[in-house]
Formats: C-alpha cells, structure tokens, sequence
C-alpha cells in the first residue's frame, strides 16, 4: 500500500481527523551508516544504520485544525517515531509515541491534553545547535531528546515577545521499554501513591529579531519498579535550564547554555552541563554546524567532554544529504558513548571514543 493511501487510511478512520477543516500530512525519513570506536573493555568498533537518530529522529504524523469562532480553534497532533534501519516503531513502540494530543487555541494560548513535549523541549530546541544529532547533547543526557510525557495538560501562550508555559502529567510513562531511553516504566495514576511518576514542567522565554533567553524547569518524580534508580514516589529527578541564542548576521547563529540536573536517585545527584555552539549557512546550499559540551559531576571525579561537527548539502528544501562526527572523553566512572543515534555502544569506564556518520535526510 502506498503512503498516501495509508495516510488516508488512517484519517478515515480517526473522526477527529477526518473532521478537522485543516490537516497536515507530513514526515522525516533520516538515516546513514555510523562508525563507532572503542566500545567496550575490548575496545572494539561498530559499522552500523542505527535506529533513533541521524540529524533528527525519522518521523511521519498528522496535525489539524478547526476553527470554532470567536479567534478559537480545535487542535489535534498525532506524531509516529519509527527507526528506517528497520521501519519499527520506537518510542517504546507506541504507534504515536511522539505526540498524541488533543486541545484549544486562541489568542490567550494553548491548552492541550495526550502524549506531548514538556516544557524544558521548548526551551532548549533552539539554542541548542545541534539538538537532536546522532553525537550531541543527548549523549550526555539521554532524557534530552526524549522530553515527553504521558497522561500530560500543558499550556503555552505568546504576549508579544515573551512566552510562558507548563506541563503537568498524571503518569509520565506509561511503556516498559526498558532501561532505554524510550521507556522508564512508570505509568503512575495510582490511587494507593498518588505522587507516582508525576511531572511537572515550567518554562520563561523571551524573543527578539535578533536573540532570544530561556528558562525552564523539569521535574520527574519516580514510582514502584521505575527504572534508573528513581523507585520511589520521593525520589525526583529535576533539571533547571537556561540558555539563549544570538542571530550575528543572517548567515550565523551561535547558542549558549546550562543544564543543572538533580537525580536523587543517584549517589552523585547534581551535575552541570556547559554547552555552546555555533552554525554557518556557507552557501545557500551548504551549512555547518559545531558544538562543545562539558558535563561535571558534583563532588567526584566523573565528568566528559563532548565535542560535535557536521556538515549538510541541500539539494533542495526537502533531500539533503550530510556528514556528522563526534569525540567525547569520559573522566571518572563515566561510559557515556558519543552516539545517541543507537544502544550499545558505551566505552569502557574513563574512556574516548570517536564516531563519525554520513546519511540522507528526506522531508515530506
């Protein structure tokens, strides 16, 4: 079956779709070959396609509107994250695991209900430069490019330049897909533990023509048999963003920030991580992007170094094609990989490794 007539299948069948005045098919197909070095104690190497990542995760959805009057519409986004090595569902293999949301709009704001981004995603989207690429911020902190909840009420609303919002979810994840970074199995809505596996996100942004600064708060609380330690209804896992970015010229972009994690499931709960960066549009065609990251742990030793490039040609506004490359540097105890395009590539503890990608990202 064709995509278009899958697509049309699936509207047909969803009346919320099939009744929205306005609606959007739409999709990313990213994928490559990636290298990785010295993984494990062995320090062997890996040539793979990996599963969750290229320069963004691939995706297809479905979004639309209706208008209701009066300045207010009905919203609904259905988002499905797959991995192209193999055409799975990721997400903990839910068939919406990226958004799946209903909701209201108007000029007060947005308010939506579902599956959906918290508000630290909001804020980190554009100042951190490379997002969600295979070597970035996400293999410091896995969370990163991951920062949905379930059971989730969000508002954000734009008055001029500054935005305002907030997310609070009654059960954060309800998928056992685990220990992955697609699932933390801590469905919560409890009635014996009604402080299990909430979240709550806040976030402040202000915007100009020629810069922008953020901040923003995320709070997980864990729950019985939640993975990566936070067990417990009073153990929380928090990070406190802020960050910012400066338009140069129309060509140049650099992005600033830090993340102050608190994990009180951890026997070293607070870290920072320093991250800058910066992306050039060469040419019409061809831009570059770089990023530098340091993450230190709080009295240890533990701390890595991550430093990112890549380079993207379009052919047109839709297929592009690109190289991206990444070298980390664990002190301490740390085994973070360079990659967070894939599972199962750690480094020994205190090690490097390098890793180096090219690929093809296709928009539709």
């Amino acid at each position: 079956m064709k995509l278009g007539h899958t697509v049309a299948a699936i509207a047909a069948a969803i009346p919320v779709v099939a009744a929205a005045q306005n609606v959007t098919a739409y999709g990313v197909v990213d994928t490559g070959v990636e290298y990785i070095s010295h993984i494990g104690a062995a320090k062997d190497s890996v040539l793979r396609m990996p599963n969750l990542t290229g320069t963004v995760p691939s995706r297809w959805g479905l979004r639309g509107t209706e208008d209701l009057g009066g300045g207010m519409k009905a919203i609904f986004w259905l988002e499905s994250g797959f991995g192209p090595d193999s055409g799975a569902n990721n997400q903990g293999g839910r068939l919406f695991g990226r958004q799946a949301l209903v909701g209201l709009s108007g000029n007060w704001g947005q308010v939506a209900l579902g599956r959906q981004y918290t508000m630290l995603f909001w804020a980190m989207a554009e100042p951190d430069i490379l997002g969600p690429n295979a070597f970035g911020s996400g293999s410091l902190d896995s969370y990163l490019p991951n920062t949905r909840t379930d059971n989730a009420i969000s508002y954000k609303g734009t008055f001029g330049g500054l935005t305002a919002g907030a997310t609070y979810s009654f059960g954060r994840d309800t998928v056992n897909a685990g220990p992955s970074p697609s699932g933390t199995n801590c469905a919560g809505e409890n009635p014996a533990d009604q402080r299990a596996c909430r979240e709550w996100s806040a976030m402040l942004k202000y915007d100009t023509a020629a810069w922008s600064v953020a901040a923003a708060y995320d709070s997980l609380r864990g729950g019985p048999g939640a993975f990566a330690g936070l067990s417990r209804s009073s153990l929380t896992d928090d990070r406190l963003s802020i960050n910012g970015y400066v338009l140069v010229n129309r060509d140049t972009k650099i992005g600033l920030g830090w993340l102050r994690r608190d994990n009180r499931a951890s026997p070293t709960p607070v870290s920072d991580m320093f991250y800058g960066g910066v992306t050039y549009q060469v040419t019409p065609a061809f831009s570059v992007d770089g990023e530098v990251f340091n993450l230190r742990y709080h009295n240890s030793a533990d701390k890595a170094w991550l430093f990112a490039a890549r380079g993207v040609y379009a052919f047109t506004k839709r297929t592009s094609v690109y190289g991206t490359a990444g070298f980390i540097n664990n002190g301490g105890n740390l085994a973070l990989s360079v990659s967070n395009a894939g599972t199962g590539t750690n480094p020994a503890p205190g090690a490097s490794q390098l890793g180096a990608m090219v690929g093809m990202k296709h928009v539709f």
